[in-house]
């Protein structure tokens, strides 16, 4: 027989083997002649593939060498002197000889003394390669650049591609996978991945599939770190298969599980379109596991949650309440982090978001001012009102409004507009630092970023000469007028406030203002309609003749119902009582203006009115009414005979109070 015959045979003898392997993956399997077809000698040509920004682009060799998965293992199988040999060398030019001395400082040692890429590569070049430590120095290569600036870490990343000890390493990984424990295979994949080693590249999708065949020798921790790695991986055959057998094997191992974080690492894997039971096992498991939660487990934890899409309400009040008692031994990027997983989770915890505000507040001289801007912002996402930050930042900025940038002067006006905090001692000082940092940044403003300021600005009731006359000049406009879609919708809504706070609040000016009607656009259709369980109440306490339905008000605000009355005073002066169909006319009544409002519209955990109903309710009372705000939730949740309590004792307070408790009063 040939040897090219006998060739032929082993390698169908050895695919007709490879298939019968009980514990091989059954689903989608790596077309690996056709893949190295069209990625050999490349690594990052790939359109899926993401280089690092500022990295150039090389040719390499040791992704196929010409060859094709299959050719190599028949290679490895052909010849047990040759495996042998290559498994216990490393380069020959750098292999070490009998005459030299032996190396005294052990490999491991000298390795974590590696402070970039190129010095593992040149150690490693130094020593045997074994499948450890060929992962170990994938490891190290990786850990070495995590601390580095981006500058410097893209620098030594361009060194360590040159360098001819990579391509050596990443051969050597391809040719030792099958070889590996789970453990170094897990850590390998994860390491080539980090190091921005293309993810459709051969040595990457060989440790994907070698994984995949594997996969029921993984461990906990092997299982961890290979989930960990798949988080971000992109898709491909081998991924998405490898993918969904390691969420197999969480399931099969969750009851084994013992490491808190191997556990946390395990569920961000599973993902938002994990089944509601197959969460619920991992939320009892989190559970059981609760008395060994650290702080850092805490914060963890919540944000795990967040990945997950999954509100375990069990586990945030665990969570919260390490959090909240040693908030002081949290890093800042993990409490913004915790507080936008809330928002993610649309879930809220009065008692953590007042510990942190406070916590920040105390210390507000160890936070710069864009740290203390996110966490304003995180603050203003999720409705609450850190009452002591704003007050402590307000504070600072009033010393030094200048520290400032343009950016930082619209992140904190829309949070001070939204939450509707009152300052006191400190609004007049506040605004006119604000305003200071505003007039001098706006030669380089936009137009729509100089309509944001004044929009939140009038939203205050503060309003700047110098600002408002630049907003309304004609080229402004014009520029607004140009953006066109969505976008112009937004914006003709904003510049319809800033209209109607100029006619209605009637600011001191050095000269009349007023938006062209050409730029306000039509008036958004009223498609607001009458809350059913509102107006059967309001008719059934209302007298006839003096309730008035659906009002609006400005073509911008919609009331319920607006109930007129005489005023008490009035009565005991010879009033007359208007005829049936008549209205009392306005110096003579009062008018309560009654409509509902979402939770939402109100600071959380409070009855302070935010962000647009903030300025509806000021509007309406400069127009004479008497807003009565009343929570959409409270309506749903009574019966007729409770909601008719309610709105009399909101409507009508003088009427409901008891003789003794004005007594009391007095």
């Amino acid at each position: 027989m040939t040897a090219l015959t006998a060739e032929v045979l082993l390698r169908w003898a050895l695919r007709i083997c490879n298939h019968r392997r009980p514990w091989q993956h059954r689903g989608p399997q790596m077309m690996i002649e056709s893949f190295d077809r069209g990625l050999s000698h490349i690594w990052s040509t790939g359109p899926s593939h993401r280089p690092l920004a500022g990295l150039t682009i090389y040719n390499v060799r040791y992704y196929s060498q010409g060859k094709t998965y299959g050719q190599d293992v028949v290679e490895r199988k052909q010849g047990n002197s040759i495996q042998t040999q290559s498994s216990e060398t490393w380069p020959s030019q750098s292999r070490t000889s009998p005459d030299q001395p032996a190396k005294r400082v052990p490999f491991y040692d000298q390795l974590r003394e590696c402070g970039s890429p190129s010095d593992v590569l040149d150690l490693a070049g130094q020593y045997t390669a074994t499948h450890r430590r060929v992962s170990n120095c994938l490891t190290r290569c990786w850990e070495s650049t995590k601390k580095m600036s981006e500058e410097q870490r893209r620098y030594e990343l361009r060194i360590m591609f040159e360098h001819a000890g990579f391509e050596e390493l990443l051969q050597r990984t391809m040719q030792d996978a099958r070889h590996m424990r789970s453990e170094d295979l897990a850590y390998s994949l994860l390491a080539t991945v980090k190091l921005g080693v293309s993810q459709r590249s051969r040595v990457v999708q060989t440790l994907l599939r070698v994984c995949q065949e594997n996969l029921n020798e993984f461990d906990e921790k092997s299982l961890s770190v290979l989930a960990s790695c798949l988080e971000h991986l992109e898709s491909s055959p081998n991924g998405d298969a490898l993918k969904e057998g390691v969420r197999l094997m969480i399931e099969a191992l969750l009851p084994s599980i013992q490491n808190v974080m191997s556990l946390q690492t395990l569920m961000r894997h599973m993902g938002r379109d994990t089944p509601v039971d197959i969460k619920k096992k991992l939320e009892r498991k989190a559970l059981s596991l609760a008395n060994q939660f650290t702080l850092p487990n805490s914060q963890y934890m919540i944000t795990t949650l967040a990945s997950m899409g999954f509100c375990s309400k069990p586990l945030l009040a665990v969570c919260s309440r390490k959090i909240a008692e040693h908030v002081h031994g949290v890093p800042f990027h993990r409490l913004v982090n915790v507080l936008r997983a809330y928002k993610e989770l649309h879930s809220r915890d009065v008692a953590l978001f007042t510990a942190i505000s406070d916590y920040v507040a105390s210390s507000i001289a160890m936070w710069n001012n864009k740290q203390l801007i996110l966490f304003l912002s995180a603050f203003a996402d999720l409705a609450f009102c850190p009452t002591a930050m704003l007050d402590a930042f307000a504070e600072r900025v009033t010393k030094n409004p200048d520290a400032l940038g343009l950016n930082d002067v619209l992140s904190v006006l829309k949070t001070y507009s939204s939450l509707n905090h009152n300052l006191q001692g400190y609004r007049e000082p506040f605004l006119e630092g604000m305003t200071h940092v505003v007039v001098s940044y706006l030669p380089k403003m936009a137009a729509s970023e100089l309509l944001k300021v004044v929009y939140c600005l009038c939203l205050l009731g503060h309003f700047p000469a110098a600002p408002l006359e630049q907003l309304l000049q004609q080229e402004t406009l014009k520029e607004i007028s140009a953006r066109g879609g969505r976008l112009q919708k937004v914006m003709e809504k904003k510049l319809q406030m800033v209209d109607l706070c100029l006619r209605l609040d009637r600011p001191s000016l050095p000269k009349p203002l007023t938006v062209p009607p050409e730029a306000l656009g039509s008036p958004a259709p009223n498609d607001l309609s009458i809350n059913p369980g509102l107006s059967m109440t309001l008719q059934s306490i209302a007298q006839e003749g003096l309730l008035q339905e659906g009002v609006m008000v400005e073509d911008l605000y919609f009331i319920d119902g607006v109930i007129t009355q005489p005023k008490p005073l009035q009565e005991a002066t010879g009033w007359r009582a208007p005829s049936e169909g008549e209205f009392p006319p306005p110096e003579h009544s009062q008018r309560i203006a009654v409509f509902c409002a979402p939770p939402s519209s109100f600071c959380y955990g409070t009855s302070h009115p935010r962000g647009n109903l903030a300025i509806k309710m000021r509007h309406l009372t400069v127009l004479g009414y008497t807003p009565v705000v009343v929570l959409e939730h409270e309506l749903d949740n009574l019966s007729e005979e409770e909601r008719t309590e309610l709105l009399k004792t909101r409507i009508f307070p003088e009427q409901e109070r008891p003789a003794n408790v004005e007594q009391m009063t007095d």
